[in-house]
């Protein structure tokens, strides 16, 4: 099967699995969900969904979010994991929101990498499900199943994500990766499959005898 033969495949069939993609993180708005995305960093979506309350209830907006001390905020988040690093950014990135851009998160992809803590992925995530700006943010899941389904060499998460931009649609990037991920967590985690046991991998691979490696983001 060629390789653009095993991405129609794959479009088609995650369409069926998952015709609705909701936002796996809790949020208002862009400035919530761009909290939210940066907790989420070595953190599950499930936790995050239990934290942002609690922070959100006293602080929604860059603006209240100033009001608390770095120190509260991480007393808040502290759950999530690396609260030092993500207070001292969440702080940080509302500052220069009310600063630069008048409280409002800026739909603007270089304008969102240059805040602290904020990455090309949580950009990407941000202008795609705030925005609904075609990106295709490359997480662990997606990395390691572009890899598994062979569309991917997975050198890089910069790789993938260019790799997996000229195979797919540019209109199905924004659902795309949101049903890639939902499958690798049902489907084909990283314990649960080896490239050889889920329904995609099998199909797309039908004779693979070996388990596949992949190379880790």
């Amino acid at each position: 099967m060629l390789k653009a033969e095993r991405a129609s495949y794959i479009l088609g069939r995650l369409q069926e699995l998952y015709p609705q993609t909701p936002v796996p993180l809790d949020h208002n708005d862009p400035f919530t969900l761009l909290i939210a995305v940066l907790l989420s960093a070595q953190c599950t979506d499930e936790r995050v969904n239990q934290v942002t309350p609690a922070l959100f209830a006293r602080a929604a907006t860059p603006q209240a979010m100033l009001l608390l001390s770095v120190e509260e905020i991480r007393a808040i988040i502290r759950p999530c994991g690396l609260s030092p690093q993500k207070a001292k950014a969440i702080s940080g990135l509302s500052h220069i929101l009310m600063e630069e851009h008048q409280g409002v998160v800026p739909e603007d992809m270089e304008a969102l990498e240059r805040l602290p803590g904020v990455g090309h992925k949580t950009a990407s995530v941000v202008m795609s499900q705030a925005f609904g700006v075609p990106a295709f943010p490359v997480d662990t899941h997606i990395h390691r199943l572009a890899q598994r389904w062979g569309l991917s060499s997975g050198k890089s998460v910069v790789q993938t994500e260019r790799d997996l931009k000229k195979l797919f649609p540019r209109e199905h990037w924004n659902r795309l990766h949101l049903q890639i991920i939902f499958y690798g967590r049902e489907y084909c985690s990283a314990r649960g499959c080896d490239g050889r046991v889920c329904e995609i991998c099998r199909h797309c691979y039908p004779k693979r005898k070996n388990p596949k490696l992949t190379r880790k983001a």
